[in-house]
C-alpha cells in the first residue's frame, strides 16, 4: 500500500465547505427576513458546512448595519463591506478571498425558490462541473415575471449566443455557483464589474472549455426591483461587444492548470452560422480583388482560373484545418474516455 494510500485511510474526509454570497445595495426592507429565511434552509438541507457573506456596496439605507447585527446573531453569517458601487465588484472581492470547495451567489430577494441549491452545488461537490447556474429559460423551469423582462431576457440571450457563441441558456439569472479554483483561475481576465460580470465569467469559462451544470428553477420575480433597466441594458450591450472584441483580438484568455483543462465544446449553431457566412463573403471578396488585379495582366478566361484557383486553395485550407481539429478533438474525447490508450512512456509504462 503506497503513502498516499495509507494515509487516505486514516485520514477523516473532509466536509466540503460552500460560501454563499449574496451582493446587496439598499436592500434594508428585505435582508433581515431573507438572511433568516435562507440561514434556516441551508441549516436544515444542506449536509455540507456554509458560510453566507453579505457583501454590501455603498448602501445609504442602513443595510449595512443590518447585516452587522445578523453576523453577529447567526453563526456563519459575515458582513464584508465595499465603498465602491458594482454587484460584479462585490462578488470579485468576496470570491477572490474565499477559501471555501463551492462559491455560489443569488439575489437578496430570494425569487429562486431555494429547492433549487442543492441541485445547483451538487455538480460542483461531486467534481463533475465546473460551474453552475439556474436557468429561466429550460423545460422544467416555473417562472413568474412581466412580459418586458422575458423578452429582455430572451433576446439578451439570443444575441450572446450569435455574437458570442455561448450555449448556455441563461446568463443574467441571479442563482449561480462555480468551484472555487475555478473561478479563482478565471477571475484576472474578467474585466466587468457591475452588470456584466457574471456574464463575462461564464463566456470566459465556456471559451476555455469549462463544464457549466444548467439548472431549472422556480422563479417569482421581484415587482418593486431598483435595478434600472434602461441602464442595465446598456451596460450589457457594451459588455458583449468589448468581450466580442477582446474574443477576436485574442486577449480573453488566461492559462488554465493542466488539472483543470477540458475539451473545448464546438461553437454554438448560430456562431457556427455566422462564421460560414463569413467565409462565403471572404472568400468572395478575395475572388473579386484578384480579378480585378489580373483583369489587364491575362485574358478573362486565365483570369478567372487563377482567381478560383487560388479562392479554392483558400477555402480547403480552412476546410483542412477544420478537419484537423474535429480529428484531435474526438481523439482527445476517446482518450478521456479510454477509447484510446495513452501514450506509453518510455519505460514502457
Amino acid at each position: 500500500m503506497t503513502a498516499t494510500m495509507e494515509a487516505s485511510a486514516v485520514a477523516p474526509s473532509r466536509t466540503p465547505l460552500i460560501e454563499v454570497v449574496v451582493p446587496i445595495r439598499n436592500e434594508a426592507s428585505v435582508l433581515d427576513t431573507n438572511v433568516r429565511r435562507l440561514h434556516a434552509y441551508l441549516q436544515a438541507n444542506l449536509r455540507y458546512d456554509f458560510l453566507i457573506t453579505i457583501a454590501e456596496s455603498a448602501s445609504t439605507d442602513g443595510s449595512r448595519e443590518i447585516g452587522e447585527v445578523l453576523s453577529a446573531e447567526l453563526p456563519g453569517v459575515r458582513v464584508v463591506t465595499l465603498v465602491e458601487l458594482g454587484r460584479g465588484l462585490a462578488l470579485r472581492h468576496a470570491w477572490a478571498s474565499s477559501s471555501a470547495d463551492v462559491v455560489a451567489y443569488m439575489d437578496a430577494d430570494l425569487s429562486v425558490d431555494l429547492d433549487g441549491f442543492l441541485p445547483l452545488v451538487a455538480s460542483l461537490v461531486s467534481g463533475h462541473s465546473d460551474l453552475a447556474i439556474g436557468t429561466r429559460h429550460a423545460r422544467g423551469s416555473s417562472v413568474h415575471r412581466s412580459l418586458l423582462r422575458s423578452c429582455l431576457s430572451r433576446t439578451y440571450n439570443f444575441l450572446l449566443r450569435v455574437l458570442l457563441g455561448a450555449r448556455f441558456s441563461d446568463a443574467q439569472c441571479g442563482f449561480k455557483a462555480g468551484r472555487r479554483e475555478v473561478v479563482h483561475t478565471l477571475l484576472p481576465v474578467v474585466r466587468d464589474d457591475r452588470w456584466f460580470f457574471d456574464t463575462e465569467l461564464l463566456c470566459v469559462a465556456e471559451r476555455h472549455g469549462m463544464r457549466i451544470h444548467e439548472v431549472p428553477i422556480d422563479c417569482l420575480d421581484d415587482p418593486n426591483s431598483s435595478v434600472e433597466i434602461s441602464r442595465t441594458v446598456a451596460e450589457m450591450l457594451r459588455g458583449i461587444v468589448g468581450l466580442a472584441v477582446r474574443n477576436a483580438r485574442g486577449t480573453a484568455t488566461v492559462p488554465i492548470p493542466p488539472h483543470l483543462r477540458r475539451t473545448r465544446q464546438p461553437l454554438a449553431a448560430p456562431h457556427r452560422f455566422l462564421r460560414s457566412v463569413a467565409i462565403g463573403v471572404g472568400t468572395a471578396l478575395l475572388y473579386g480583388a484578384l480579378f480585378l488585379v489580373l483583369l489587364g495582366v491575362l485574358p478573362a478566361v486565365g483570369v478567372n482560373v487563377v482567381a478560383l484557383v487560388v479562392a479554392g486553395c483558400v477555402v480547403g485550407h480552412v476546410i483542412a484545418l477544420a478537419a484537423v481539429r474535429f480529428v484531435r478533438r474526438r481523439r482527445g474525447l476517446a482518450q478521456i474516455h479510454g477509447a484510446v490508450p495513452a501514450p506509453r512512456t518510455a519505460d514502457g509504462r
